[in-house]
């Protein structure tokens, strides 16, 4: 509730009150004064709001009351109308007829057995048919029980509507009185009754309640809409389904096979090296951490975690390093690891400097922001059809797949760290005569580092979630085996699997932050 404004006259904020409503001024002048006195529940009552529900918010331009209570008595009048007049068991009754005519249909194939001297296959169509039967009396008790229950859902749906009317009645004022303060402060607010928000409302009701009660609770509402329109809607223009566009959903969906295709023999050349360019850095990574003797691997980075993290950093790294290693995971961890480091690699490579880029010019962020939701909002499974068509399967595509979905974080956290430093900080650099490079790495990047550390560890976190769904596309490690636990309901694999890749990634992470704060504590 607000509360009145003690520097304001009485007379003035009545006078106020009057120019927004309008119409029956005094008694929401008394209203409002009432629910702007009470510190509780008011218990003002609007007997034009319950009586007129949607209709007297658009009137009065209170929009979030209309389209809440239009969708609220909308489903209320839905029940009331499936309780009078809706076919409630007409999906049972349609099932039964089936049922009845193959009963029919299996005895005439009997009969005609019979007569031709095979009472075997007679017997067994006669079974089939009792067999049928059963389930159409099944479907004709669930019709009749359904039948049944239309007073219940009648008597729902009135109790429903009686309890919103409840609701728009004690609620409108306090609404209405909310947009008053709006109204007061900025100006910006509807005031008094608007006969364009009446017709609006009219025409609001009119589009969503006629189509939406016959779909809902009439058997064929194609046939009665297309009765009520001369055939225009329900029969020219169907209403429960779009009317077009599958036609040109399969007219672009060649359109674009053909371009997947025109795209990889043109430039398959260029994609060939990038994957090429890839495997190197995989193959290199793999013979570090695969090939070389797993006790030099994990001692090499438990002593790096302490180095760069601290102990406790450190401890963390010896258990999971042992979980892995005790499981007979090790191999196919490193494997993962390899695919989240280059993955995550190329993401910090090429995001940090677009990042610090879009963070000093808001033109280039502003055109790349579209292509950065598109990269965020698109699901992960999509990224894989273009990645086979132009890079084909295995690991190296793997990694551009996480390369696509994971870099978004880094980019955006690192524009939005850099748009953080102070104007002050900056101008002070400036004037104190640093160049464009030093005011970069000695002030921008240092004051933005914590977003964008932040964003390197979403990207990390982001690079693990792509892992399984690239084993799709036959990248290798814990991924696989998380692909083979889904496909054969192994739960125990799937979840000791999916541990180890926790495991993986907090590994990365820790080490990377824990670099990050050491640092800065050294630096304090």
């Amino acid at each position: 509730m607000t509360v009145q404004n003690s520097k304001t006259d009485p007379n003035t904020l009545n006078q106020l009150i009057s120019d927004f409503v309008g119409v029956n001024a005094p008694y929401y002048i008394y209203e409002f004064n009432r629910i702007q006195c009470m510190t509780g529940f008011s218990g003002s009552w609007n007997i034009r709001a319950a009586i007129f529900g949607p209709v007297w918010a658009a009137s009065r331009g209170v929009w979030g009351f209309f389209w809440t209570f239009l969708i609220l008595e909308l489903f209320a009048l839905v029940q009331i109308s499936r309780g009078l007049w809706g076919e409630l068991g007409a999906d049972q009754l349609e099932r039964y007829e089936r049922l009845l005519d193959n009963i029919a249909r299996r005895e005439q194939q009997a009969a005609d057995l019979t007569a031709a001297g095979d009472p075997t296959s007679a017997e067994a169509k006669l079974k089939i048919a009792e067999n049928l039967r059963g389930a159409a009396d099944i479907a004709l008790e669930q019709a009749n029980s359904a039948n049944e229950s239309a007073t219940v859902v009648l008597i729902a749906g009135l109790g429903l509507f009686a309890l919103l009317k409840l609701l728009e009645g004690f609620t409108a004022n306090i609404a209405y009185e909310a947009q008053f303060v709006r109204w007061r402060s900025s100006g910006c607010e509807q005031s008094g009754v608007k006969r364009n928000g009446i017709l609006f409302g009219v025409l609001g009701i009119l589009a969503i309640w006629p189509l939406t009660l016959i779909r809902f609770t009439v058997a064929n509402p194609e046939d009665v809409v297309a009765r009520l329109t001369g055939g225009l809607l329900g029969q020219r223009i169907p209403i429960t389904e779009f009317p077009v566009g599958k036609e040109y959903f399969s007219t672009l969906s060649l359109k674009g096979d053909d371009g997947f295709d025109w795209l990889a023999i043109k430039f398959g050349g260029v994609f060939d090296r990038v994957t090429t360019t890839i495997r190197w850095v995989l193959d290199a990574l793999e013979i570090l951490l695969i090939q070389t003797p797993w006790p030099v691997v994990m001692f090499v980075i438990i002593v790096m975690a302490y180095r760069l993290a601290g102990l406790r950093v450190a401890i963390f790294t010896t258990a999971s390093l042992a979980y892995l290693a005790s499981m007979g995971l090790w191999e196919l961890s490193m494997i993962t690891v390899a695919l989240i480091g280059a993955g995550a690699f190329l993401c910090v490579i090429i995001g940090i400097p677009l990042g610090i880029w879009f963070g000093k010019s808001t033109r280039a962020y502003k055109m790349a922001e579209p292509v950065l939701d598109f990269m965020q909002t698109m699901p992960a499974f999509v990224y894989l059809i273009p990645i086979i068509a132009f890079f084909g399967t295995g690991k190296p595509p793997g990694v551009l797949a996480t390369l696509i979905f994971a870099m978004p974080p880094v980019i955006r956290l690192t524009a939005l760290g850099m748009r953080g430093v102070p104007d002050a900080t900056k101008e002070a650099a400036i004037a104190f005569g640093c160049s464009p490079w030093q005011l970069l790495t000695n002030v921008e990047l240092p004051l933005a580092l914590p977003s964008i550390m932040t964003g390197i560890n979403q990207t990390i976190l982001m690079s693990l979630s792509m892992v399984v769904i690239a084993s799709l596309i036959g990248a290798e490690g814990l991924g696989a085996l998380i692909l083979e636990a889904l496909q054969y309901a192994a739960k125990g694999q799937g979840l000791l699997g999916g541990v180890a890749i926790l495991l993986c990634a907090m590994v990365i992470d820790r080490i990377a932050q824990g670099a990050y704060r050491k640092s800065a504590q050294q630096q304090r």
